[in-house]
Parts: C-alpha cells; structure tokens; sequence
C-alpha cells in the first residue's frame, strides 16, 4: 500500500552520527505502509554538540518517535523529560517518544538482544561473556546478560569508563561485572575461558569494514562471537571467527528485534516483524553492492 505523506502523517526517525548506513528508514516504512498506518521514517543526522537543539526541534515540530543511536544513548538522558525505570536502570535511552511535547525515554535494546539470544537458541552456558565497549548498547546487553546470571568482563580502551560500567552492572543486578582495558594481552586472557564474545563497539562498520577490534589467533571454536555492527552484513571479526570454528551473529536481528519494540512504543500496534526483517535484509544487500 503507497500512502501519501500529508499534514496528518506522524513522523519518526533515527537520529545518530554517523545515520547514512542506517536500514532503519526501510524496514519501519515497509512496517507502516503494510498496517497501512499514516506514518514516515527519515533519518536525522545529529552530530554531539547538537544534541540540545535536535530535541527543541522534536517538541517543535511534533515529531512522534525517534531512535536514538550513537553518539546520543547516554548523552540524551538529561534532556528527556520522563525516563522509562529500564532505561534508568541501564543508564542508556535508544527510543524516544514525543506526547503532546513531552519526551519519554525507554531502552528497547536489552530486550532486543535477548529475543535474539532466544531465537537463536543460545545460551552462555554460564561460561564468562566478554563485551567490548561502554556505551549505550553495551550497557544494554551487560544489563540483559546479568540479568540473566551470567558473568561478565567488559573490555574498554579507556579503563575508567569501562571500571564505571562495571560498578554500574554489578550495583544494578548483584551480579559480578570486571573491567579491563582493551589490550591485546586482556583479550587473550579472558577470552581464553569465555564462552561468548560480544562487539558492542562500532569498529568494524562500514566505511571501515576492514577493522576488527579481536585479532584472528584469539578466537575459536569454543566462541559464540556476536557484533552489533550489521552493516556490512557479515563483519570481519565475524568472518574471521566462522573462519576460526565459532559460532556467528550479526547485528542485524538485535536492530530489528529492537526496532520493532520501538515500532509498537509509538504506533500502540504489534509489529509486522517479517515484514520489517524483509525490509531491512533488502536494504543491507543494497548497501553491500
């Protein structure tokens, strides 16, 4: 179904820095134009020093939603006017919602990544989870994780925000969270009793796909290796993981699991989840040529 933008369209968005990568645009249009709502998704470039202006232009022109990506996860916190119990736990907001001027923060990438851990049948095993990065979707995923009783280590290249993380987790869940700096050395020690490995950072995105934050000889078969990154569709720390014996997931389910959490918070309707996954599958293969 083709609907025509008009005065009464609800509009949402991405907003992040960098946003042109984003798949975003595609798979929650295909979601609306199949319910045959009256919305439309663009995405906002807005770089950190614009954070404060991006969300007096929100209230202005009545924007409905937006998902909030890097550099804005944490940033954004104390400029919502309400913070959803989750989102404050986690420390972390990647979804707004605009009522009538007032904007609500939630954080819809905890329950995200564990409906893809769900899906996908996996369970840590108890093992040590190693999560590389501090930032939003990090804090989501150790937040999930610990949650769930698992242990964790989180890898940074600054320690300090990495030991701040940590206390956080660990103050939130009661459960035991370590930080180290990312340090080749680091890596190998913990990764050598890990069961699961998780790229919460950017590193590896495109357009510099040929970076990976774990060199080749530190990974194997006795890894579940997950990276956020989802554009390009398989990462070169995937890639070289398949290639080492692990087991691999991309970001792309987390993104639309987390969308479509998002799609519900501002439409107050389910999801059309296949629809979006089609869509957002269509628009990476795109992307990739």
């Amino acid at each position: 179904m083709n609907l025509e933008i008009n005065g009464k369209t609800k509009l949402c968005g991405v907003m992040g820095d960098p946003v042109e990568h984003s798949v975003s645009p595609a798979m929650h249009n295909a979601g609306f134009r199949s319910l045959g709502l009256d919305y439309a998704y663009v995405p906002f470039h807005v770089r950190k020093g614009d954070l404060p202006a991006a969300l007096q232009g929100v209230r202005a022109l009545n924007i409905r939603g937006l998902n909030v990506t890097i550099p804005h996860k944490v940033a954004i916190l104390p400029l919502l006017d309400e913070i959803d119990p989750l989102a404050k736990q986690i420390g972390a907001v990647n979804v707004l919602v605009n009522n009538s001027g007032r904007l609500s923060g939630y954080n819809t990438d905890a329950e995200g990544f564990l409906h893809v851990l769900s899906e996908q049948g996996i369970e840590p095993q108890k093992k040590n989870v190693v999560i590389l990065g501090a930032g939003g979707a990090a804090m989501a995923i150790c937040f999930a994780l610990a949650s769930r009783g698992e242990s964790l280590t989180l890898l940074n290249r600054t320690h300090i925000t990495a030991s701040k993380c940590a206390a956080d987790i660990s103050s939130s869940t009661g459960r035991p969270a370590k930080a180290l700096e990312l340090t080749r050395a680091n890596l190998a020690s913990v990764l050598e009793g890990a069961g699961m490995l998780i790229n919460a950072t950017s590193v590896g995105m495109l357009p510099a796909a040929d970076a990976t934050p774990v060199d080749r000889d530190l990974l194997g078969p006795h890894l579940t290796v997950i990276d956020i990154v989802y554009n390009p569709h398989k990462s070169r720390l995937l890639e070289e993981a398949e290639q080492a014996g692990a087991r691999t997931i991309n970001g792309l389910e987390m993104l639309i699991w987390q969308g479509a959490l998002a799609f519900e918070k501002w439409t107050g309707i389910q999801p059309p989840l296949n629809v979006m996954r089609k869509a957002a599958t269509a628009a990476l293969r795109r992307y990739e040529k």
